[in-house]
């Protein structure tokens, strides 16, 4: 009898990118995706370690499935990636339910644990200290049809302070430029039309290769190959940011005038203290050749509130920095600590309630930044790729969702011809918000795709088409 699986992702893209391959070897091994409500005979949840109560979270999970699992004869749970990869055994010791503990170093071990734990009746736990298989070598089933995450790297050499990845995803590994290509031209020949380069610093890609400017190649290497319209990357560190690779942004036409660059802190001292080898004045020297190059790019970041020793001088600092680079979005956290990182330990914890006051103040100057960087979009024509799943299709506007090529989320009316999924559109903005833009007049333009043919295919209700088909991504 066919067994059935349900991966739960929690954290970073890297995460959703590891689901992906998870999904991808339980269908190699012969594995059905469960269906919506159902009970699934194998639950994996793949865990982060980086945002706060990341451990309450998963054993509240877990503890939930426990009944579950004592009533459902055969149901298995595993638990993988970065929390998996830190706390090890203590997992099996909390929750003694769970049947696989496997680690970031080793997902392609599941199906193997998997059937070795019902075999011998007890718990495997394999957790690799090295990578020993580059994880975009393993089947892939990819959630998108136009879309793709595609690594170029894993792992960071980085030692900020207040960040345990580096120590849970090993020293940064580089894959050949030959096989990422390789893996862009695969996709594109399923229908693909975007991929994002993926690595916890991007811009640092090519240090084990000995060549510093390979990011800058990869890009351009990226603009010949036939069929990708759009290239994204996440996330570049700026200590590393080169001008060649602005200019290989700049003179690509496919890749997108997008960059989300993490500042952190606006204060100098701060930065020091997290061990983030900039200063402000390099990080805003780098937005402005950004936006010298690319006038309309824009740009998003990261910000974290009430590091260690955070004075309310060095937050005014960071508000200057949030006026002086215009983002037009950003992911700000409140500081926690996270045991095993050096910042943890630091002295000048700041007050929860000082952290939540600042946090709001540093909201609400970015949602009216962001406010102004949208509304000067207003009126000007852009070109949409149509989502699934994302942003509002309210009823009494029956808007769908897409992405300009800046990445901004645009709503947009309803056509009078069909429009799918992987599709692209022309629209005029009507209207902004702090977080997406609307376009409530009359497409401009509607290009059918190939990605657009995907989706149609998988979603097709039909006799004999199979629902949701996994699209399997060739290895690199």
């Amino acid at each position: 009898m066919t067994r059935t699986y349900e991966v739960r992702t929690y954290g970073c893209q890297m995460n959703v990118h590891d689901s992906e391959r998870l999904s991808g070897l339980l269908e190699s091994a012969g594995y059905l995706r469960a269906a919506r409500g159902s009970t699934a005979d194998v639950v994996v949840f793949n865990t982060c370690a980086v945002r706060e109560n990341a451990d309450n979270r998963l054993y509240g999970n877990l503890g939930q499935l426990a009944p579950v699992k004592a009533a459902t004869p055969g149901m298995q749970i595993a638990v993988g990636g970065c929390l998996a990869q830190k706390d090890r055994g203590e997992i099996t010791r909390r929750a003694p339910w769970v049947d696989v503990v496997f680690g970031t170093n080793n997902i392609g071990s599941l199906p193997v644990l998997l059937e070795r734990a019902r075999h011998n009746g007890e718990a495997q736990v394999e957790i690799m200290e090295s990578l020993q298989v580059f994880p975009s070598t393993l089947p892939t089933r990819r959630e998108s049809p136009y879309a793709a995450w595609v690594s170029i790297s894993v792992g960071c050499n980085n030692t900020c302070t207040f960040c345990i990845v580096p120590s849970l995803r090993g020293t940064e590994r580089d894959r050949r430029p030959g096989d990422v290509l390789a893996e862009i031209r695969a996709l594109v020949a399923d229908g693909v039309l975007e991929v994002t380069l993926l690595g916890q610093n991007v811009n640092s890609y090519g240090v084990e290769l000995g060549d510093r400017f390979a990011f800058g190649k990869l890009l351009r290497s990226c603009g010949s190959v036939d069929g990708l319209e759009r290239v994204r990357f996440t996330s570049p560190h700026p200590k590393d940011f080169t001008d060649d690779v602005i200019d290989a942004m700049a003179e690509t036409a496919n890749v997108m005038p997008s960059l989300h660059m993490p500042l952190q802190s606006g204060s100098d001292r701060v930065l020091k203290a997290m061990r983030r080898s900039y200063r402000r004045d390099r990080y805003l020297g780098i937005i402005d050749r950004v936006r010298a190059a690319m006038p309309d790019a824009a740009i998003t970041t990261d910000v974290i509130v009430g590091f260690p020793g955070e004075t309310e001088a060095d937050f005014a600092d960071t508000l200057e920095v949030v006026r002086a680079a215009r983002f037009a979005g950003a992911f700000t956290f409140q500081y926690s600590p996270r045991p095993g990182t050096p910042a943890a330990d630091l002295p000048d914890q700041v007050p929860k309630p000082v952290v939540q006051q600042r946090y709001l103040r540093l909201a609400a100057l970015q949602d009216e930044m962001s406010l102004a960087e949208n509304e000067a979009i207003v009126g000007r024509p852009v070109e949409l790729l149509v989502a699934t799943g994302e942003g509002r299709k309210d009823a009494a506007t029956a808007r769908r969702s897409g992405r300009a090529r800046d990445n901004r989320l645009v709503h947009f009316a309803p056509a009078s011809v069909e429009v799918r999924p992987g599709d692209v559109v022309s629209v005029v903005i009507t209207h902004a918000a702090p977080h997406h833009l609307v376009a409530d007049g009359p497409l401009l333009d509607v290009r059918r795709t190939r990605a657009g043919d995907v989706w149609a295919a998988r979603t097709d209700p039909s006799p004999g088409v199979m629902l949701g088909m996994p699209n399997v991504g060739a290895p690199a």
